[in-house]
């Protein structure tokens, strides 16, 4: 029974492996535009929520400015923010010349979630023919709404988004946060998220998000997701549902994002999303967390207990070495695809058991806790 668990471990870390391998060929970066010759375009409405973001709306807005782009516009809507925010949008617009135009968010309506209902009035508002959202803690190189247009009509897609470079400072921060590219580019076949009808291929990144117009109107813009918490995968989602295409690039060499600044975010923002990223299934955290702990913890265990036994035999020892070998390396390569530490990489089982505690911790705040808290505002099971 031991042997057959080992190799049924060891087969399904090989298909992984074969998925990892083709979307490292798949996720290919933005197509480039050579300076100087971007060109006439779509107007492009760049569409940033902000709450709560005193410490990066400015370096965003910065690089937004900065874009190598002939026709745009940068719309930043302040919702309800408590701290500086509001006082930063203001000198901002002071100093845009009149590129950059600051709204105040209207109160959150029932049966919306905060995000989408931020994006809904930015939508409302904007003038391009094409809508690029984004948040408001990530920074832009020059051409990044260039190559994203060429990318969208190059692909033909209706909606493209992208893996933005993970900014990460303390060291929980990059234990834990890789673990979401580890997650997308290890079980999701990305050629399907292009080729195939099914809504459940499903990639995006609510951190950039390029829509035509037409194509967002056509499906009811943020509204049809705004009882959804992770609202950027049910757009995708929802596109598809609708036939639309679905295009996903490489961006860490266009977009930079720092998602959190110590373990008490990364704890709190991982367990806000993750239950409901399971669509707020039970039988799926069962799932996720056993496929985990077997694939990824259980093998250090029995290797580390046949070493301290003196066992060195093909079932307690080497199958497990050669799984344990084969997570490692695919982590390796992960890390160098998106820029980040290798180092950090090996503390893989560290990494899993942290997202275990998490998935348990998000179930246990939506289902008996009343809902997750982000920004001072409660999000319940929905």
């Amino acid at each position: 029974m031991l042997l057959f668990y080992q190799l049924l471990v060891l087969g399904v870390l090989i298909v992984l492996w074969a998925i990892l391998i083709s979307n490292l060929i798949e996720l290919r970066p933005l197509p480039q535009v050579m300076e100087g010759r971007e060109g006439a375009g779509p107007m492009v409405s760049v569409l940033v929520p902000a709450r709560n973001e005193e410490d990066t709306i400015a370096r965003c807005i910065a690089s937004l400015e900065r874009q190598q782009y002939p026709e745009f516009e940068i719309l930043i809507l302040d919702d309800g923010s408590t701290d500086r925010t509001a006082e930063i949008l203001r000198r901002l617009e002071k100093e845009g010349g009149g590129r950059v135009r600051i709204f105040s968010g209207k109160p959150l309506p029932q049966g919306w979630h905060g995000k989408s209902w931020a994006c809904f009035q930015l939508a409302g508002e904007a003038r391009g023919d094409m809508f690029l959202f984004t948040d408001a803690d990530t920074a832009h190189g020059p051409d990044s709404i260039a190559r994203s247009v060429r990318g969208i009509e190059e692909s033909g897609a209706d909606m493209l988004s992208l893996t933005p470079f993970q900014e990460l400072g303390s060291f929980w921060e990059k234990v834990v946060v890789p673990m979401v590219y580890v997650i997308l580019v290890s079980l999701l076949p990305i050629r399907l998220v292009k080729s195939s009808r099914q809504p459940s291929f499903c990639f995006a990144n609510g951190q950039f998000i390029l829509f035509r117009r037409e194509f967002y109107s056509r499906m009811g813009g943020h509204e049809a997701v705004r009882r959804d918490l992770v609202e950027d995968v049910w757009l995708c989602m929802k596109a598809k549902s609708l036939g639309g295409r679905v295009a996903a690039y490489n961006g860490t060499d266009v977009v930079s994002c720092r998602m959190y600044r110590n373990f008490r975010e990364v704890w709190a923002g991982f367990s806000k999303n993750l239950f409901a990223g399971l669509s707020y299934s039970i039988p799926g955290l069962v799932v996720m967390i056993v496929f985990t702990l077997m694939l990824f913890v259980v093998p250090w265990i029995v290797m580390f207990s046949s070493m301290a036994a003196g066992s060195f035999g093909l079932v307690e020892f080497q199958l497990p070495l050669l799984q344990i070998a084969l997570v490692l390396l695919c982590r390796v390569l992960i890390a160098f695809r998106f820029r980040q530490s290798a180092v950090f990489a090996l503390l893989d089982p560290l990494a899993r058991l942290v997202l275990v505690a998490i998935a348990l911790n998000s179930f246990r705040l939506m289902a008996w806790s009343g809902g997750a808290v982000w920004k001072g505002r409660q999000y319940k099971f929905s």
